[in-house]
Formats: C-alpha cells, structure tokens, sequence
C-alpha cells in the first residue's frame, strides 16, 4: 500500500493506494469519530462493493443511499434524497458521510456533507480510474446546474481517500478509457517525464497492468496533493488543474449531460486547448502531435462533436474561471508546462472552434 498526505494543515489528510483496502476496514474506521455512518454509492456499485464495505462496519449505526448512475443525475434532487437519508435516521451533526462510487457520486456525496447542519464529515472510497486520480482528492464537491457543471458546490475536505485498486477489475472499458484523460492531464500540466513515461507505457495502462497503474494513480495523486496544499481554494496555481475543462464542460452541457463521459469531454478539450496554444505560437506542431497521438492510443475522442461554434460559446460564458467579461482558458506553454487562465482573442478562439477537428490531418 502507498500513502501520500494533502498538507493542509489542521486539515489534513492521507490518500491510501493499494489492493483490496474496501476489505481492510481499519483503513476507514480509523477517521471515523462517532457510530453514524451514511454511505452513498450508485446503483452500478452498490451490488459489487456496497456489503463488503458494510461488512467493515458492524457495531455502527449504518445508512445507505443508492442513486442512479450518471451525470445526469448530479442534481440538487440527488442530493435532496442524502440529505432525506440523514434526517430519517436522525443523523447528528457528527455522523459520516462515505461517498462509494466515482466522481458523481463523490462529488454529490461531498456537497450533501458540506450542506448538513453547516458540514459534517465525509470519507472518499472511489472506484473509478478518474476518481481515484483525480476527482476525490482536493475537497471540490457540487452538483450541476441545467446551464453549466459544477455551478452550485462548496470545497469540503475529506477526513481520508481510500483507493482500492481491485475495484479497477469492474471498470467497464468505456468507462476505464476515461479516466485516462485525467492521467494524461497531470503529465501535461506539470509533470513532462510523466507524459514521456504514459508514452512508453499506455498500452501497460490499457491492459490493466497492477504495477503501472499503481504507480500511475500514486503519481497523479503526488501531483494533485502538492497543487491543492498550496492552493487549496484555487485562487491560483489550483486552476491548471482545469485544462480543457472550459471546452470539456461546455461539450457536456452543449450535448446533454450523460451523453458524452466527463473524461472523453476532457480529452476533447485538451486537444482543442492545445490547439489554441499553438495558435497562440506556445505549442509546436510536433507537441500537438505528441498530445493527440497519445489520447488516440488511450482510446479517447479527439475530434469535437458537432456543436455550434455559438452554443460553445453560450456555455463558455458560465465557466467559473471567467472574469466579468472575458472567456479564460488553461493553456499550454509545452508539454509539462501549463500557463493560467489566460485570455484569448475572440478570433483566435473562433479559429479552434470552427477549424480544429476538421480537417484530414486530425
């Protein structure tokens, strides 16, 4: 098992890696104060993994929720059902609340927290590839709006982040392939001997290799945990951790949540980013290859689905990094170099929009 810390202060708190953790409950009851415990978890998870963990905890006074799975579910109605699920078990402001699924779910679960008489506890077991590198750890917890992702949420710390690799065995595909968007993101933004190392060893990855993926996962985690301990707010250099996002977002909102996965959206969203940054004259054309070439190998979309150019821009319009009047954009000085949200030109920006994607080169 590896461990890292997110240094926060009295706020800290440790990320476990390794195999068959969900069956080891020391690893949770140990950041577990009171005997109420709410788990909240989804219907894909609940029938593999939702009694082993509740096997883990007898002697406690134990609740679950099981939402249906999909991000079209991240709502304010979901959450509404965790917060009923508390009050009916007359939960205190001391009772747990542990999101057992993927981003939704932890993202839900971590929002319902956050809102619970004022915030109470909430431990992050996820399950998937993009949760366990990326979405569980820095404490970001909200549900979607109709017009934009993540418009509505609060940044709630977790008491622990338990990442049991087993669970990766269920993983569908689809859904594996995804969170490999998040993987690449990390070795994009900050981390260059990372990607070179994802160049060498996607096929690894793809095959599910425990080695390559323990160190993947441990890797991004490093990462991550080092930009939230110095900015835990994302006041700064948090928002590198968004590249693509502002294109990726607005690709899920353009389509409708659910049709398209939030790592495929991703994958999209960095390449057309990337694009922007050679627009820009940051990128050279063989960094652009590099980048798309890998996402192909990982299986992800690279090309933009057909959404207007106007309807981009409707959606771009409500991303958080945005000041009053300017659409910002993480962008790319070079493969392992990420620069903060910038501004952009309108006709550059219209340029990606409408060329990038198209032509036969891509």
């Amino acid at each position: 098992m590896r461990t890292l810390e997110v240094a926060l202060g009295d706020r800290s708190y440790p990320i476990y890696i390794g195999a068959g953790l969900l069956r080891r409950g020391e690893w949770l009851t140990r950041h577990l104060d009171t005997g109420q415990v709410m788990i909240v978890t989804n219907a894909t998870i609940a029938p593999l993994y939702l009694e082993a963990l509740k096997a883990q905890l007898v002697g406690y006074q134990v609740g679950t929720v099981v939402l249906p799975d999909g991000e079209e579910y991240k709502t304010m109605d979901s959450a509404m059902l965790i917060w009923d699920a508390l009050l009916d078990h007359r939960f205190s402001r001391q009772a747990h609340v542990v999101a057992l699924g993927g981003g939704v779910i932890g993202d839900l679960a971590g929002f319902a927290a956050a809102c619970y008489q004022r915030g109470v506890p909430f431990v992050q077991i996820p399950t998937t590839l993009l949760a366990q590198v990326d979405s569980s750890v820095g404490g970001k917890t909200a549900v979607n709006h109709r017009r934009g992702k993540n418009m509505i949420g609060a940044f709630h710390q977790p008491r622990c982040v338990i990442a049991d690799t087993d669970t990766l065995a269920t993983l569908a595909d689809r859904e594996f392939r995804a969170g490999l968007a998040e993987v690449v993101k990390y070795g994009l933004i900050r981390d260059a001997e990372f990607f070179a190392w994802l160049e060498q060893r996607m096929e690894a990855l793809l095959r599910r290799d425990p080695e390559s993926l323990a160190f993947a996962i441990e890797r991004c985690c490093r990462n991550k945990a080092e930009v939230v301990a110095a900015d835990e707010r994302e006041s700064g250099e948090r928002a590198m951790l968004n590249l693509g996002h502002t294109f990726g977002h607005a690709i899920e909102a353009g389509l409708g949540y659910g049709t398209i996965l939030h790592g495929e959206a991703v994958a999209i969203g960095i390449c057309q980013a990337a694009d922007l940054s050679r627009r820009l004259g940051w990128l050279d054309q063989h960094e652009m290859n590099r980048i798309v070439s890998l996402f192909r190998r990982a299986g992800l979309p690279v090309v933009p689905p057909p959404l207007p150019t106007e309807r981009y821009l409707d959606c771009m319009a409500l991303d958080k990094k945005n000041t009053e009047e300017q659409i910002r954009f993480i962008l790319l000085e070079r493969i392992g170099r990420a620069r903060l949200p910038s501004a952009v030109g309108m006709d550059l920006l219209r340029a990606t929009l409408d060329e990038f994607g198209r032509t036969p080169a891509l």
